[in-house]
C-alpha cells in the first residue's frame, strides 16, 4: 500500500529582511506570469526595469516591522501550523512555499525522503485565484512532472464556503471582536479585474451583479464571487446585520484596474459616513503576514484615523488556532481517504 504524506503550501517570504534577500523575492514572485500576467518581455520590463529599482528597500523597511525573532511570521506560523497538525495525524507533513525557501521542490522531496509517494497537497488559501490556488498547482505539476513522476498528488480545492471553515472563522471572529464597534470591515486582497475573467471558462462572470446571484457557472473560479460568499455566510453566523459590515480590496499594484472597492480608499472615507470604531479582519489569509501586520494592521490604521476615525482594531488570521488545525486535519483526511491524481 502507498504511503502518504500532506504538503502544505502557502505563499512564502524573504529569507530576512536585507534588501537583496527582499528583491530576490520579489523578482520571483512578480515574475510568475499567474501574478502579472504580461507577457514575459513586458513583465520583465515592468519588474526588473522599474520595481525592482527602488521597491526592494521600501519593502525591506516594512518587512522589518513585522520580522520575530523566529523569523517571517508568515513562515513561523506556517511551521507552527505543521508541528500542530503533525501531532493529530498519522501521515507526515512537511510544508512548501510557492515564492523562496522551503521551496516546494523541497517539500516534496522531503515526503519522498520518507517514502510517500501519495501526497496531499493544501494550498492554504480559502478562496480561488490564479495568482494563489492556480500557480500554487501549476508549480506543483511542474515540479512533479520534471522531478517526482512517479509520485501522485492529490489538491485540496478551495474551501471559502465550507461549514467547518466558515463555522471556524466565525467563532475566531466572535472571540476578538471588540464590544463597541461600528462596523467589521472584510479586508481581501486584491487582483486585477482581469484575472477574474482570465480564470473563467464559462465565459459567463461580468463582475456585476453574477457574484451574487445564488448559482452561476463561474462561481468555482470567481476570485470576487468566493470572498463575498464567505463573508455573507460569516455574517449569518455573527447575525451581523449586514449594514454593519464592509467589504473592500486590498494590495493593488500598478496601474490597472482591480477588483473594487479599494481598502485603503474605504478606511480613509468610511469615518465621514459615521464609521468611528472599526474592527476589520482579512479572510483572504489564514497566516497573519506582512499584508496584514504592517499593510492593515500599520498603514490601514492611519489611514483610518486620518480620515477621522478614532478606534481602529485588527482581528488577527486564523493562524495557528486549535480550531484551525481541526478543521485542516479534517480537509486533508478528506483527500487521504480519497485519493486521486489530479
Amino acid at each position: 500500500m502507498a504511503k502518504k504524506g500532506i504538503l502544505l503550501v502557502n505563499l512564502g517570504s524573504p529569507r530576512s529582511t536585507a534588501v537583496n534577500d527582499v528583491k530576490e523575492y520579489l523578482d520571483e514572485f512578480l515574475m510568475d506570469e499567474k501574478v502579472i500576467d504580461y507577457r514575459w518581455f513586458f513583465r520583465a520590463l515592468l519588474v526588473q526595469g522599474i520595481i525592482l529599482k527602488t521597491r526592494p528597500a521600501k519593502s525591506a523597511e516594512a518587512y522589518k516591522t513585522v520580522w520575530t525573532d523566529e523569523g517571517s511570521p508568515l513562515i513561523v506560523i506556517t511551521q507552527k501550523i505543521q508541528k500542530k497538525l503533525q501531532k493529530i495525524v498519522d501521515v507526515p507533513v512537511e510544508i512548501g512555499m510557492r515564492y523562496a525557501q522551503p521551496s516546494i521542490e523541497a517539500g516534496i522531496q522531503k515526503l519522498v525522503d520518507q517514502g510517500v509517494s501519495e501526497i496531499v497537497l493544501f494550498p492554504l488559501y480559502p478562496q480561488y485565484a490564479m495568482s494563489t490556488t492556480e500557480t500554487v498547482i501549476e508549480k506543483a505539476e511542474e515540479v512533479r512532472k520534471k522531478k517526482f513522476p512517479k509520485v501522485k498528488i492529490n489538491y485540496i480545492q478551495p474551501f471559502y464556503n465550507r461549514d467547518i471553515y466558515i463555522n471556524c472563522l466565525a467563532e475566531s471572529i466572535r472571540e476578538k471582536l471588540p464590544e463597541n464597534f461600528d462596523a467589521l470591515q472584510f479586508s481581501y486582497h486584491g487582483v486585477p479585474e482581469r484575472h477574474i475573467y482570465k480564470t473563467d471558462p464559462t465565459n459567463t462572470c461580468n463582475l456585476n451583479d453574477c457574484c451574487s446571484r445564488d448559482s452561476n457557472p463561474s462561481h468555482k473560479f470567481c476570485y470576487r464571487h468566493q470572498c463575498y460568499k464567505t463573508t455573507n455566510l460569516v455574517i449569518e453566523k455573527l447575525n451581523l446585520p449586514k449594514e454593519k459590515t464592509i467589504v473592500s480590496f486590498q494590495s493593488r499594484l500598478g496601474k490597472d484596474k482591480w477588483i473594487e472597492p479599494y481598502t485603503d480608499e474605504t478606511l480613509e472615507t468610511i469615518p465621514k459616513k459615521g464609521v468611528k470604531n472599526l474592527a476589520i479582519v482579512c479572510p483572504a489569509f489564514v497566516s497573519d503576514c506582512l499584508e496584514t501586520l504592517e499593510e492593515i494592521s500599520v498603514e490601514g490604521k492611519e489611514q483610518f484615523q486620518h480620515g477621522g476615525g478614532e478606534s481602529f482594531h485588527y482581528i488577527p488570521c486564523l493562524n495557528d488556532e486549535d480550531r484551525w488545525i481541526d478543521v485542516v486535519k479534517i480537509l486533508c483526511e478528506e483527500k487521504l481517504n480519497d485519493f486521486y491524481l489530479v
